[in-house]
């Protein structure tokens, strides 16, 4: 694997390619030639690879919980030989029907569906082949509170502000003001669960560790559902998500419209979508601007990178180092699986705040407990996963809405 302080250098450089295609065409005053587009999008297309790549070799260097189970890996041997080594790749090139009887033989180990194949050569599996994890962003930038003892955390709020102060003469002490209100945010933990059951003798006999397995596709779950629940829960025995209008989190008062196509994306040809932005980012006061993210998924950016404002510059600019990243109006964004991604009018495409305001509550965090004993008529070993939390936005105008409507161009 590459150094990642190379990959990083190596993004810096397409990002600096990308900038130089979008700059050379501001220059002159003109949008990007389809050829300038195309070599565009390949080096952008590149530079999302080395951040997957980038983002998997960090997540490597942090499997400080993983140390035990890749030990046990290294003392257990090349279990199966050569013979065992081709007919697993034989059975991931090609599936079970191209196993010769002495191929199956030799990766069978009761029933392969429900983890028999763990039991492949150590020098193949040191790696478990899944899916891309999405990224769990809320809770990185939330504001988390522990609670210890109490069973919900009270948040003050100040509803109504006094008047402005009065000018007046030395001696005078102008009027009273009776106008202050203060009103309370709740935030109550809910409860999370999962129960997993492991065979005994797939605990006993397979190269990968199934609990550790088991406890890191847990915590990656528990983290997900969580996350989904930030974004669009209704607040009903779950958090209040963030694409949820409420009274309690973000008024519909703080959506603002934003021209997209009948397709659901931004509406380029419209014209009126990156001056959208605009209104968005200055709704939000200016005091806000320093923490503030966009919030959007991944088919949302697609079309947002080619939006250009009414002087004819993009309003998406590259990154030009690590430490600098790309900004839509010179603003950071989040760019997350569960934000939403089908965009019908008067849907919500994103958002663009200050989630510090977004406060969660944790009674319990995230744990697993091992059953050795209860499932033992059935020589299983169950682990269950529990974790108490809630969540809510807590400050209404550090957050603006932005909200689809449809424009035929």
């Amino acid at each position: 694997m590459a150094n990642i302080r190379e990959l990083r250098t190596k993004r810096t450089k397409l990002g600096a390619d990308a900038r130089a295609i979008m700059a050379l065409a501001e220059s002159e005053g003109r949008s990007m030639t389809p050829e300038e587009e195309v070599r565009f999008d390949k080096f952008m297309e590149e530079r999302d690879g080395v951040d997957r790549t980038i983002e998997r070799a960090e997540k490597l260097e942090e499997g400080d919980r993983d140390d035990a189970a890749l030990e046990d890996l290294e003392r257990g041997g090349t279990r199966g030989g050569d013979e065992a080594m081709g007919a697993l790749r034989a059975y991931v090139l090609g599936g079970r029907s191209v196993l010769t009887e002495r191929q199956a033989r030799a990766l069978n180990a009761s029933h392969d569906p429900e983890g028999g194949f763990l039991n492949a050569p150590q020098q193949f599996v040191q790696e478990l082949l899944k899916g891309v994890d999405d990224m769990v962003a809320i809770r990185r930038l939330a504001t988390v509170q522990q609670l210890t003892q109490a069973e919900s955390l009270g948040v003050p709020t100040l509803d109504t502000d006094f008047n402005d102060a009065d000018w007046t003469s030395e001696v005078a002490t102008g009027s009273q003001d009776d106008a202050m209100r203060l009103g309370k945010r709740e935030l109550r933990p809910n409860p999370l669960a999962k129960q997993v059951r492991v065979s005994r003798k797939l605990m006993r006999t397979s190269v990968i560790s199934p609990e550790v397995l088991v406890r890191q596709r847990m915590e990656y779950k528990f983290g997900t559902t969580a996350e989904k629940a930030y974004m669009t829960g209704d607040g009903n025995k779950k958090p209040l998500g963030l694409f949820t209008a409420s009274p309690d989190g973000i008024p519909t008062s703080r959506d603002i419209d934003v021209s997209t196509s009948g397709t659901g994306f931004v509406n380029v040809a419209a014209g009126n979508a990156a001056d959208d932005l605009i209104t968005a980012k200055y709704t939000l006061k200016g005091a806000y601007h320093k923490n503030a993210r966009w919030l959007f998924h991944r088919f949302m950016i697609a079309s947002v990178r080619k939006l250009k404002d009414g002087q004819g510059n993009y309003v998406w600019r590259a990154g030009l180092s690590t430490d600098q990243p790309d900004t839509i109006l010179d603003l950071p964004f989040l760019m997350s699986e569960f934000a939403p991604a089908t965009f019908g009018d008067g849907d919500y495409v994103g958002l663009l705040g200050d989630f510090s305001y977004y406060w969660i509550a944790e009674a319990l965090q995230f744990e697993v407990q091992r059953l050795n004993e209860l499932y033992a008529t059935s020589n299983q070993v169950g682990f269950i996963g529990r974790m108490e939390a809630d969540g809510m936005p807590v400050l209404a105008e550090a957050f603006v809405r932005l909200q689809s409507n449809d424009v035929v161009p």
